[in-house]
């Protein structure tokens, strides 16, 4: 507790229950004395301080609890809404259970009265937090947490080591990383995640690639720029050869000229902590650490990563950091914003034409929440249903690179390339 904060009710009782002895001793003049400077140090009226000296000090039990506000109605739609959203935590969840009830309406999923509206609208966190609780899971969070593998490095003196500030305000900051899917053994080639992360919105980007030469790299890059609806001013990976390698740096000074690009420090993961955490919420978590090296693993999981990319950009609300408090030299407080998807945070940025907008505004209307988390699940058993690959299998690399109608949404900006 930070000691410019107010007196909660215990800490008021315990402060009066100290100057009740001197209360008692005193004579009248000094009584008066003892109740201005209690008033001055707990804030409360002169009369509720003699009415308490005067009587119990303790605090008294409630005769009767109090009854519950919300009936089942609302319990249902909470059980609903949280599991289309795969149970995020009650202060990401209540603002926005007005708009995902009125989403889920539209798609008949969903049948509310205007008298259950009006309690989603005006229910606190406290009471979410208990409702939750009691309601539970209908089944697991898909999105489980599990430990991450790290990632290698190798230095690259021509570029500087700085991280993106957490507070940046224009969209467009990239932290990148490519996101190994080995399993217990890094021999031979497997497949890749690659993932970009907007540090102002929390936007993701992710594809699957095999290997990781400037052939798949490039790959991969033109279908993740060509469907970014903004601009990139900055890309900021790790210290890894994949990215700082002379092909690679001159596809992107060729692509995108005014592209800033500057990279972590060496074992400093957390001068990347948002691509680093989006590895395991929007990867990690679903698919684990299971090695894949085939063709039909890497098709698989291009459509399952498709499917993340809609649900986590329009569906997900996010939580980001406004204002860190110092309370001390060891300790500091962190404080967040209203939880939104990056979709929304997008759009109060204004970094949006007004044809992406559109698109975008009318991709998240057509989708059906429920729908696409039971696609979601689907792909996930689809995919670690796969084997992986034979020791006298082979994989050729050039029938792996995604082809023009592999392409899922395609946007376009003057910063992004064209199709190839």
């Amino acid at each position: 507790m930070s000691e410019t904060e107010p007196m909660n009710i215990n800490e008021r009782r315990k402060y009066l229950h100290k100057m009740w002895g001197r209360y008692k001793k005193a004579n009248k003049m000094e009584k008066s004395q003892l109740l201005n400077e209690m008033e001055a140090v707990i804030g409360m009226h002169r009369k509720s301080i003699i009415r308490l000296l005067n009587n119990q000090l303790s605090r008294k039990k409630r005769s009767r609890e109090r009854g519950r506000t919300y009936g089942v109605d609302v319990d249902d739609a909470i059980r609903k809404i949280a599991h289309s959203l795969d149970y995020p935590c009650a202060e990401r969840l209540q603002p926005n259970l007005d708009w995902m009830a009125e989403h889920l309406g539209y798609h008949d999923e969903l049948q509310l009265q205007e008298k259950t509206k009006e309690s989603l609208k005006i229910i606190s966190e406290s009471t979410l937090k208990r409702i939750l609780k009691r309601i539970g899971r209908s089944e697991p969070k898909m999105a489980e947490k599990k430990p991450r593998k790290p990632s290698n490095s190798s230095i690259r003196k021509q570029y500087s080591m700085t991280k993106i500030a957490w507070d940046i305000p224009e969209p467009g900051h990239f932290e990148v990383d490519l996101i190994h899917h080995c399993g217990a053994t890094a021999n031979g080639e497997f497949i890749h995640t690659l993932q970009m992360v907007d540090v102002a919105t929390g936007w993701s980007e992710a594809t699957a690639i095999l290997g990781r030469s400037f052939r798949v790299m490039k790959d991969g890059f033109d279908y993740l720029l060509n469907r970014l609806p903004f601009p990139v001013l900055e890309i900021h990976p790790d210290n890894g050869a994949e990215f700082f390698n002379q092909f690679l740096l001159q596809y992107w000074k060729n692509m995108l000229p005014d592209l800033e690009i500057t990279r972590s420090r060496p074992y400093q993961k957390n001068d990347n902590r948002f691509v680093e955490e989006n590895n395991h919420s929007m990867v990690r978590a679903y698919i684990g650490h299971s090695r894949l090296d085939t063709f039909a693993q890497l098709k698989v999981l291009r459509q399952l990563l498709d499917k993340l990319w809609l649900f986590h950009n329009f569906f997900q609300p996010v939580m980001r950091l406004k204002e860190k408090q110092v309370i001390s030299s060891t300790q500091f407080r962190r404080i967040y914003d209203q939880a939104k998807t990056p979709f929304d945070r997008l759009k109060e940025k204004d970094s949006l034409n007004e044809k992406n907008l559109s698109s975008l505004n009318n991709l998240r209307k057509q989708t059906n929440p429920l729908t696409l988390r039971n696609e979601i699940d689907s792909l996930i058993a689809d995919l670690l249903a796969l084997p992986c690959l034979d020791k006298s299998e082979t994989v050729n690399i050039f029938n792996t690179f995604i082809k023009e109608n592999d392409r899922s949404v395609t946007l376009s900006n003057d910063l992004t390339i064209p199709f190839r």
